[in-house]
């Protein structure tokens, strides 16, 4: 029987999902929301968001890269936003099956995977396993170099029972108030907790965030980020200075794994450029993209 949290009060279903924005797939472990516009004759770009904020992550950057005459792919990850919470384990061989299912239900392959912090080693394990589908590779304060430091709530939540308990008693506001160390503009913060938050309500998130943790998400891939380095596929990497969640030294691991990659910093920023300062990062990848168009 599931645990029960207290806080989750809504079962995600069609009714739940009526009037959202995009639209939703059934794939083989489970519905995914996701939104596919722009160009169809360009190459397709998919972006892979992080461990818990679900695709509005990526609104400014969908919207610069759709208006650049670019196709744009971006969706929930199992277990976030309105995607469903299938009762699996949450590691990496589900999110790749997950990215490998949706690609072929929307028939797009030759894509540029984009991967935000867990969508580091989701992405890269993917083009490990399946090079084919990718032309070329950017990754925005990847995690998996190394370990990431958990919080106190999450070291808790490896625990089992203990870690429902607490997570289930505590876990909402500790993780509200947690994410907004992702940002280093005070200001962004509370509209981006506001939204941050309205996930949460529905039934089996917090069950994934804790597999996600127990299934060693949060552990090095960088033995994956070495193997898809010797495949000599473009690569930019991009990462904010201030990054309080992977910090920035980790990006030494990354540039050593994959000698040949683009590497930009972001200064003032935190472990969400694209999101923080767009005006910026914007640029890069279009200059990037520009570069490596097939």
């Amino acid at each position: 029987m599931p645990f029960p949290y207290i806080d989750e009060t809504r079962e995600l279903n069609e009714f739940a999902r009526k009037g959202a924005s995009g639209s939703f797939i059934a794939l083989h472990d489970g519905v995914t929301h996701y939104e596919l516009g722009g160009n169809e004759d360009a190459t397709p770009i998919v972006l892979v968001h992080g461990f818990s904020v679900p695709y509005f992550i990526f609104d400014t950057t969908f919207e610069f890269l759709y208006n650049s005459g670019f196709r744009v792919l971006r969706y929930d990850l199992f277990g976030r936003g309105l995607s469903d919470r299938p009762q699996l384990n949450y590691d990496i061989h589900l999110f790749v099956r997950q990215l490998k299912n949706l690609l072929d239900a929307l028939q797009l392959k030759k894509v540029i995977l984009l991967g935000l912090s867990l969508g580091g080693p989701i992405t890269a394990s993917f083009i490990e396993k399946y090079p084919e589908y990718v032309s070329s590779h950017i990754l925005i304060d990847p995690a998996g170099a190394r370990q990431i430091r958990f919080s106190n709530l999450l070291k808790v939540g490896t625990l089992p029972i203990l870690g429902e308990l607490l997570l289930g008693l505590f876990g909402s506001g500790s993780m509200v108030k947690n994410i907004a160390s992702d940002l280093f503009t005070p200001e962004l913060v509370k509209p981006f907790q506001e939204r941050y938050k309205i996930q949460m309500q529905y039934d089996g998130f917090k069950r994934a965030i804790l597999s996600t943790v127990r299934n060693k998400m949060l552990e090095s891939f960088i033995d994956v980020y070495e193997q898809v380095g010797k495949m000599r596929k473009p690569t930019l990497l991009i990462w904010g200075r201030q990054d309080a969640t992977v910090p920035f030294e980790h990006s030494e691991d990354i540039v050593k794994a994959i000698p040949h990659i683009q590497f930009r910093v972001i200064e003032n920023c935190g472990h969400i450029p694209h999101y923080e300062k767009p005006e910026e990062v914007h640029p890069i990848l279009l200059e990037f993209l520009e570069r490596n168009r097939s």
